[in-house]
């Protein structure tokens, strides 16, 4: 009696060491394919079974071998399709919510039964394989997210790249554009072509939605706009054509219609046109105070496959002062009170700041002050062109 109860604390101690070190094994990788392997190379090893595998992981586990979760040994493949269920043992693998993430089944030889030390030990290694599974799944995520996020810090430095880094010096104006994203890159876009003959134009635009899909969408709006600019078409024809153009991309691309407003400035005359393509309007104020707003004339680009565009000529008399944003500036929030045109506008006519870079720096710290720290909801983006008295 005394010898078969020593000898069965022996085998407890064996199991429990065998335990450990099959523990120790799993934990010794955070690779998703290897720790499965080893889980299954301590079953058929340890307990001298036929063979073992793993049942369909979850899709969000992503790519798990296929040999790994067919089967380990495969000295049994040939003949497998005459097992009996009677052979097969299932102990199922769950996350630390409680939500099964696979089973584990096994193979017995024939007429093998597992005691109650071998069924422990499965179970208790069940247990371990599903920590080390979801170790190894966290680790997985873990580098995939730094790849995104090295992949979104390459893209924001190619996007900051095509914002333009100096504003061309006009003699008796003063010009100066901010854009800040609320993401890595954001859809507002701005750009400023000077052409060979003096004039300049500009176009701040912002592509609906946030994000990566919207900065696409922007950089190929860049492309086609400079493009067509270098040309010679009219305001009138750029915002036409590239309507038409960004409409045919197909229904995707209709979901990221653009917004703009399309500036060319002829300093020589002091002529300003202006194209609002269903954008927020533009405040121009006189020197004498007087306001003047500008209105969209038609539809974003891309909406709808048909446009009525129409363009208007202005003279800046001496003193006059621009501003052209996208709607981040006005939808800043205090809690649930937003910021709002009204309040953009009554800021910007009551500035009284000597140049345009001096005006967007106030813009902004007014803002700031407003939103009392709160993150912002929107890009944000900003022009503001003087007339110098």
């Amino acid at each position: 009696m005394e010898i078969s109860e020593s000898l069965m604390a022996q085998q407890q101690v064996a199991r429990l060491q065998a335990l450990l070190e099959a523990s120790r094994q799993l934990h010794s990788t955070i690779e998703l394919n290897d720790v499965l392997g080893i889980a299954l190379q301590i079953v058929v090893r340890e307990l001298e079974l036929t063979g073992a595998f793993f049942t369909t992981f979850p899709q969000n586990y992503g790519t798990v071998s296929d040999v790994l979760q067919a089967t380990y040994s495969s000295s049994w493949r040939n003949s497998a399709v005459g097992i009996s269920s009677d052979s097969l043992l299932h102990f199922p693998l769950r996350d630390k919510t409680g939500i099964p993430i696979t089973e584990l089944v096994v193979i017995l030889p024939p007429d093998r039964i597992l005691d109650l030390d071998e069924t422990d030990f499965l179970e208790s290694l069940s247990v371990q394989a599903a920590v080390a599974i979801e170790n190894a799944r966290f680790h997985e995520r873990a580098l995939q997210w730094q790849r995104v996020e090295s992949d979104l810090a390459a893209a924001r430095q190619v996007q900051l790249s095509l914002v333009p880094q100096q504003m061309p010096q006009l003699p008796n104006y003063s010009l100066a554009a901010r854009s800040v994203t609320c993401y890595e890159v954001g859809g507002d876009y701005l750009d400023i072509v000077s052409m060979p003959n003096g004039e300049i134009v500009i176009v701040v635009g912002d592509v609906a939605g946030k994000g990566l899909a919207s900065a696409l969408v922007g950089t190929s709006f860049r492309s086609a706009f400079r493009a067509m600019v270098h040309s010679g078409l009219s305001l009138f024809e750029i915002a036409t054509q590239m309507n038409l153009l960004h409409y045919s991309e197909g229904p995707q691309a209709r979901l990221r219609y653009v917004t703009a407003i399309l500036l060319r400035l002829l300093p020589s005359s002091h002529t300003l046109e202006v194209l609002n393509a269903g954008h927020n309007p533009a405040f121009l104020l006189s020197s004498d105070g007087s306001l003047q707003t500008l209105s969209a004339s038609g539809t974003p680009v891309g909406i709808l496959p048909f446009s009525s565009y129409k363009s208007e000529t202005l003279v800046l008399d001496p003193g006059a002062r621009l501003l052209v944003y996208t709607d981040g500036m006005t939808e800043v929030f205090c809690g649930e009170e937003e910021f709002g045109e009204s309040r953009l506008l009554k800021t910007f006519a009551e500035l009284e700041t000597p140049t345009a870079e001096e005006t967007l720096e106030s813009l902004w710290h007014t803002l700031e002050l407003f939103s009392d720290g709160q993150d912002q909801s929107d890009d944000m983006t900003a022009l503001v062109l003087f007339r110098m008295p």
